[in-house]
């Protein structure tokens, strides 16, 4: 695994953990969304934005807050974290690879800067000696040629040069035979060290002017008309700019500029106003002085009946909570605020009842003091009996009851057949229309039939009957693969056999499971549903789980079958919400016919509330299903 992708598994990680200690379970859906907001650099309103589709908006809030707090305490670790191949220590020169000799040879820029800050030193050291020898002039009396100040910083080199030489075993010294190879070796690196301290002092990189000297001011800055650098002769100068070559200090400095531009405010437009009214007096800014604020004598006094109050009317709730809850009235109230309330207006009431307005006259019922007018005509003695009609599952095709043969009349049909395609076979030989068939020959009949054909020449009537037997079994295989099905077909017959008709009505089974988490048996109820190409959802919301299934009548046999009795529910224990453990299990809250499908391929929905999970089966027009289902769930946690 990559870098990249080990950071991105551990910042899913982190996500997941993140969701689940704030909303109490896991929430995959939740958990990718928040990680495709923070790999994609959403902003904070953004990032609410998406939560906000699966959360309520404080949650929301709430959560992008934290989302984007650990992204950037990731990045700022990932920051700091040192890479470890440049933290290993050396195990000693036996474990150093072949290449280490010349990476210890090629003196690095770091190396060669200290170096220099080091010739540097010494030369101003060996500048104070000569000078107190009285070998050389004062700082004012520099060079007056150049060639004398190139000389001067060429001596001044040599020497420090020595000096280094000496300092490491230089060429100065005799070497003995045995190292006149590392000698030469050693003698042409001070010699390429010279040329870049020679460099650098002419350069005048290490505070030295072009004649040798230490520079008490620094290089005057020259621009021309097109603001390009010169020196005093008027030539164009190319300035040298440092620029990081090492990822670290490129790093620290992008860094800086970052933080640069994050603490640079927006200077305030201290200009005077465009437009200014002279009529319209400037009034000072003044201002307000707090003054002292005294609470009212006996405020805190009230604060502490209040709250002995609030505590005395906490008990007494209690105390009726416990004497409702065996009386039995707490189960009642709970299942009366299950399905909310739907009032009736006014408008949906109407004027006249359809039975009225037969009789009525003007289709009204008057002045509320009067009897309504009655048409006289219309009543007469006949009853008026409604139409009655069908049930949406009564056929309009009349049914017709099958009939079943035995197995005596089946065998006497089948040789009836039999007999007459024989028959006609035997007329069709008679006129000459069909050639006769050949004797039906095998080895045990061979002499019976052929006689004194199978004397004369007993290998050849053989090998003619051993080829007539291959030429029938060869038919009979070959009619064989000519009636066998292929696979799709056979996906078809098995298809039309579990496919049922339900033109006249949709079978229905709602069930109720404590807990759902067990991913064999999620399994089982997804994949069974989809094998017996049934409909349906799944609604899981913490100790009340609801599966819905639609289907034919032997889809929905064998689907119970499974929910009820192969699936052992029991295994698992799960909590109640005492703390308790209990045995998990799983009821038929409901069973019965629907019109038509109201669902699609079996999903599953995980709500965080109650509201929510109602939500999504009133989307389908069935959210009586969850008032079956939960009332079921607090009846039973009552009783306990």
């Amino acid at each position: 695994m990559s870098r990249k992708e080990g950071s991105s598994s551990e910042l899913k990680h982190k996500l997941d953990k993140l969701i689940e200690k704030f909303l109490g379970f896991s929430e995959p859906i939740l958990a990718t969304t928040a990680y495709t907001c923070v790999i994609g650099g959403y902003d904070k309103k953004k990032t609410v934005e998406k939560l906000g589709s699966l959360l309520d908006k404080s949650k929301a809030e709430r959560l992008a807050e934290k989302v984007l707090a650990l992204h950037s305490d990731g990045k700022s670790s990932s920051r700091k974290r040192p890479s470890s191949h440049h933290d290993e220590p050396s195990n000693g020169d036996a474990k150093k690879p072949k290449n280490a000799e010349k990476k210890d040879d090629a003196l690095s820029q770091k190396e060669i800067k200290n170096m220099m800050a080091n010739a540097q030193k010494m030369i101003e050291e060996r500048k104070k000696a000569l000078l107190e020898k009285g070998l050389l002039k004062p700082l004012n009396a520099a060079p007056t040629t150049p060639a004398a100040a190139a000389a001067a910083a060429a001596a001044a080199a040599a020497s420090v040069a020595k000096s280094i030489s000496k300092s490491s075993g230089g060429a100065t010294i005799a070497a003995p035979p045995v190292k006149a190879a590392l000698t030469d070796e050693k003698s042409r690196k001070i010699a390429m060290l010279q040329a870049q301290i020679k460099n650098k002092l002419s350069s005048g990189l290490l505070g030295l002017d072009g004649s040798g000297a230490p520079q008490d001011k620094p290089t005057p800055l020259i621009l021309d008309s097109e603001g390009r650098t010169v020196d005093s002769s008027g030539k164009e100068v190319q300035l040298t700019h440092v620029v990081p070559t090492l990822k670290a200090n490129i790093r620290a400095k992008k860094r800086e500029e970052f933080k640069a531009q994050l603490q640079e405010k927006p200077q305030e437009d201290s200009g005077e106003a465009k437009f200014y009214d002279p009529r319209i007096a400037m009034r000072p800014q003044v201002r307000n002085r707090k003054s002292l604020r005294f609470h009212e004598p006996g405020k805190f006094q009230q604060m502490a009946d209040r709250m002995r109050m609030k505590a005395q009317l906490e008990k007494l709730q209690g105390e009726i909570s416990q004497i409702a809850k065996k009386t039995g009235i707490t189960s009642a109230t709970k299942l009366a605020q299950i399905a909310p309330k739907v009032e009736h207006g006014k408008e949906k009431i109407p004027d006249v009842e359809w039975w009225d307005s037969v009789v009525l006259k003007d289709n009204t019922y008057g002045p509320p003091d009067q009897p309504p007018q009655i048409k006289v005509e219309a009543i007469t003695f006949l009853i008026e009996h409604p139409i009655q009609m069908k049930a949406p599952t009564v056929q309009n095709k009349p049914v017709y009851m099958p009939v079943f043969l035995t197995k005596k009349e089946r065998k006497k049909l089948r040789r009836q057949n039999r007999r007459e395609a024989w028959k006609e076979e035997q007329e069709k030989i008679r006129l000459g229309l069909e050639p006769p068939p050949e004797p039906k020959l095998r080895i045990s009949n061979l002499m019976r039939a052929l006689g004194t054909e199978a004397v004369q020449d007993p290998t050849k009537m053989e090998a003619h009957v051993k080829a007539q037997m291959a030429k029938r079994l060869k038919a009979h295989q070959d009619a064989n693969a000519a009636r066998k099905l292929t696979a799709a077909q056979r996906r078809d017959k098995r298809r039309r056999k579990l496919a049922e008709d339900v033109t006249y009505g949709v079978h229905v089974a709602v069930f109720r499971v404590k807990d759902l988490s067990n991913m064999t048996k999620k399994f089982k109820v997804e994949t069974n549903c989809n094998q017996l190409t049934m409909t349906g959802a799944v609604i899981m919301y913490k100790n009340c789980n609801i599966v819905v299934v639609e289907g034919g009548p032997k889809q929905i046999s064998t689907y119970k079958r499974l929910m009820l009795t192969r699936i052992k529910w029991e295994e698992d224990v799960v909590k109640d919400t005492d703390g308790g453990e209990t045995p998990n299990n799983c009821s038929l809250v409901w069973e019965g016919m629907t019109p038509q499908r109201n669902f699609g391929e079996m999903k599953f929905k995980i709500c965080a509330t109650q509201p929510l999970a109602r939500e999504q089966l009133r989307k389908h027009n069935c959210e009586h299903y969850w008032d079956l289902a939960y009332s079921g769930t607090v009846l039973e946690s009552e009783d306990k």
